[in-house]
């Protein structure tokens, strides 16, 4: 899903392309994508773009007579800039807005459609689109401790959570956590003070880092290549490769179509975060640290290491440490699975 430093990406595209200009007409290819019926988006025909904001993950287009279009991507969602009439393309081709100086293509790749655009008008029924969380760039740290305080989540839970911070997702959130060298399974309400202000660092020097970053990548240009796995990222896609800071594998939590990545050494003490389906297969088998993973890897021949002793499992609680929960005969009951890397 494009996060915060991607729609920024777009918006520093479209500026120079799109404010001041005319939006002619709007052609819609799949009819879905269109959340809102009142008012009409023939209602924006002929309206000059007056502003160009982020509303969350939203790109929000300000128009006149106090209209407002706002283009949420979610997962598969790109947006392509195209000649004056340009053709949505094949079958992920959405829609197709028709500006006095060239044409906005919306795509989605994949068959599940998500991606959203809603015409409002006035400025309440703008803000009732936004979930509320924190802008987090410039954000004091007090405010920063604040919301993450207000429930107590895990902090993987918490950096994504659009009602708590605004803009973060699934890639930006584990090169966050990486940054702070704090586990994705710690909660919010056990974290120290130390550990909130390195949380709060971390967010806002990755986050601007990587608008810098792509600034510089897409230049004049409009961005191509939107993705959640980017060439320099620490952790996040980083599945079995070496942590950049101490090589050690980055690891994985697998949770329905979200995967978590992080590095043990540096973020959990070693200690590798199980989840309830895996540990209980593997029961006794399940390593419990990078050491045992690699013990596990010594080449043939070599003595073995003495299998851990049976019993209900020990009981860690993942607070500061981030070390997941290790239920009774079943070691490291996080949320989602881990695993070690292939061999």
């Amino acid at each position: 899903m494009p996060e915060l430093p991607d729609v920024a990406a777009y918006i520093d595209a479209l500026s120079p392309r799109i404010l001041g200009a005319t939006l002619r007409q709007i052609r819609v290819r799949t009819p879905f994508v269109v959340r809102t019926a009142d008012p009409p988006l023939s209602a924006a025909a002929g309206s000059v773009v007056t502003g160009l904001r982020r509303l969350g993950k939203r790109i929000v287009l300000a128009l006149g007579d106090d209209l407002y279009l706002a283009i949420h991507l979610m997962i598969a969602g790109r947006l392509r800039w195209g000649e004056p009439g340009a053709r949505p393309p094949g079958k992920i081709g959405l829609l197709a807005m028709d500006f006095s100086t060239g044409t906005l293509l919306l795509t989605e790749a994949g068959t599940t459609r998500r991606a959203a655009v809603h015409l409002v008008r006035g400025g309440a029924a703008l803000a009732a689109l936004d979930a509320g969380g924190l802008e987090v760039p410039g954000a004091p740290l007090a405010a920063f401790a604040a919301a993450l305080r207000r429930e107590n989540h895990t902090l993987k839970r918490a950096l994504t959570d659009p009602r708590i911070l605004s803009g973060i997702g699934n890639a930006y959130s584990d090169e966050i956590l990486h940054r702070a060298r704090l586990s994705p399974v710690a909660l919010t309400a056990r974290l120290s003070d130390e550990e909130m202000a390195r949380l709060w660092r971390a967010a806002q020097d990755t986050l601007a880092l990587w608008v810098q970053r792509l600034r510089r990548e897409t230049g004049t240009g409009f961005p191509e290549r939107v993705t959640a796995f980017r060439e320099g990222m620490a952790v996040h896609g980083r599945y079995g490769r070496p942590c950049p800071d101490c090589g050690a594998p980055v690891q994985r939590i697998v949770h329905a179509e979200n995967e978590t990545n992080y590095c043990a050494r540096c973020q959990t003490g070693g200690r590798l975060l199980a989840d309830r389906a895996l540990s209980r297969l593997l029961h006794a088998d399940w390593p419990r640290t990078l050491v045992e993973l690699e013990e596990r890897r010594a080449p043939i021949g070599s003595a073995p290491s003495p299998p851990p002793a049976p019993g209900r499992g020990r009981r860690g609680a993942p607070g500061r440490g981030g070390v997941s929960r290790a239920g009774r005969g079943a070691p490291g009951r996080g949320r989602g699975s881990a695993g070690p890397p292939p061999a």
